[in-house]
């Protein structure tokens, strides 16, 4: 349901008018189906020209394409995700607890591919493979996630280099040109740390990926590549692990995806994985 996660991404930054629009059709999606633009701008209160604007702030050509993109997120719900999708309540049991927690997983997995097209996977792929150094920058658990694909990286012959305290980062990245990446992690993109990082990799002419949530944020306004991750749960402590899970799924695609593009980077990894191998017990 991409377009619902984008939605809510950029309810805190949008106008009035867009807020109506968006808060309409969160509450009531199923009632576009008989709606046309004109219709929709009446019954919402605005001018047919600030819904084809909303559209395309979604990224969609226009109010035609943002319909159909609803109805068929809609005609993909399952009911069984419908059903146990929900808050973890703190008197839950096990099996409701689990069930929800493993529904919430599923819906930002399947969010976060959809909200990243193959064309930004590709461009984010071609930078890492050709750059000389990456810097990886996060705080909290974006740094794990970081440090996580740090290792990825290296595995495949891609000097990475992941440090959690953010003063490290900043320096590290103060020493970076033209011919290196940041690769910047934060779910809200609001991160003063990750911000001060990725303002120093610009000053430098260093080409930004970011991975962040849907739309214009300050860490990834100016990236060359931006790339998206999805937590919509409300409670912080489960909005963490979605979080994660969600960032996870990002750099797992982005790891396969330069593994399928270089031969040599394959013959690392099974050379590694050869090697561990020689420590495990049979």
């Amino acid at each position: 349901m991409a377009v619902f996660s984008k939605i809510k991404a950029l309810l805190p930054s949008l106008s009035s008018s867009e807020e109506k629009l968006a808060n309409y059709i969160l509450s009531s999606p199923t009632a576009l189906r008989d709606l046309s633009s004109q219709k929709l701008a009446s019954t919402v209160g605005v001018s047919q020209s600030s819904v084809v604007k909303f559209a395309q702030k979604l990224e969609y050509k226009g109010y035609p394409a943002l319909k159909l993109a609803i109805l068929d997120d809609m005609s993909n719900v399952q009911t069984d995700h419908q059903t146990l999708h929900g808050s973890i309540a703190i008197d839950d049991d096990y099996d409701t607890m689990s069930s929800k927690l493993l529904q919430s997983k599923i819906a930002v997995l399947s969010q976060t591919k959809n909200l990243n097209d193959r064309h930004a996977i590709s461009a984010a792929v071609s930078l890492l493979s050709q750059a000389n150094r990456v810097l990886i920058t996060g705080l909290g658990g974006s740094a794990l996630v970081g440090k996580d694909f740090a290792f990825k990286l290296q595995k495949l012959g891609i000097v990475a280099i992941s440090e959690v305290d953010g003063h490290a980062q900043l320096a590290i990245a103060s020493t970076l040109n033209e011919r290196d990446v940041v690769f910047a992690l934060s779910e809200s993109g609001l991160t003063r740390e990750t911000v001060n990082v990725v303002n120093e990799a610009n000053a430098n002419k260093v080409p930004v990926i970011t991975v962040t949530k849907f739309g214009d944020t300050p860490v990834s306004i100016n990236a060359k590549v931006r790339l998206y991750s999805v937590a919509e749960e409300a409670a912080t402590r489960i909005s963490s692990i979605l979080a994660r899970t969600a960032q996870e799924l990002v750099i797992d695609i982005l790891f396969i995806a330069l593994m399928q593009s270089s031969s040599s980077s394959r013959a690392l990894l099974e050379k590694s994985r050869d090697v561990v191998s020689q420590f495990r017990n049979n």
